[in-house]
């Protein structure tokens, strides 16, 4: 499962404890970093939003698939918000090595260490980000049980 955000991080969260409805939804996934926030203003909107690894291209728009107004040629404020949640999710290194940024990754301390060698805007349907953000609020509807879920049964 090298392409999946399950590879355990290497940061421990333990102290930071979070409602996760409250936070961004972001996940390494598909050779990308990607996720799924909130507007800030409209409650029925939210953006997708990923970078790609390797060239670090960007995108960003609203889960009816219209750009964001605030994408240049440059990560908008959605972007910035979903670089910030996976830091604090998996850790900086972790965001590095799978982005695979470029440059000396000694100089890298902060997320916008890693915004300021940005690659281009590239366009790309919402829809693969936000069906797997669907489905992840779908497992934190269903009551707390024991038994594995049906779908993960395997895995047990």
């Amino acid at each position: 499962m090298p392409d999946s955000s399950f590879v355990g991080s290497s940061q421990n969260n333990a102290t930071t404890k979070r409602d996760v409805k409250q936070v961004p939804f972001v996940e390494l996934y598909n050779h990308r970093l990607q996720g799924v926030v909130s507007s800030g203003s409209d409650i029925e909107r939210v953006y997708v939003s990923f970078f790609e690894a390797g060239t670090l291209d960007f995108y960003c728009s609203t889960n009816n698939n219209r750009p964001c107004g605030g994408l240049g040629g440059y990560p908008c404020k959605h972007l910035q918000s979903v670089m910030k949640e996976a830091i604090a999710a998996y850790g900086i290194d972790q965001v590095i090595n799978y982005l695979k940024v470029p440059g000396d990754l000694n100089q890298i301390t902060s997320p916008q260490d890693i915004l300021n060698r940005r690659g281009t805007v590239k366009k790309e349907p919402a829809s693969e980000v936000f069906s797997r953000f669907l489905n992840y609020l779908r497992y934190l509807e269903l009551p707390t049980a024991n038994s594995p879920l049906p779908e993960m049964s395997w895995f047990v």
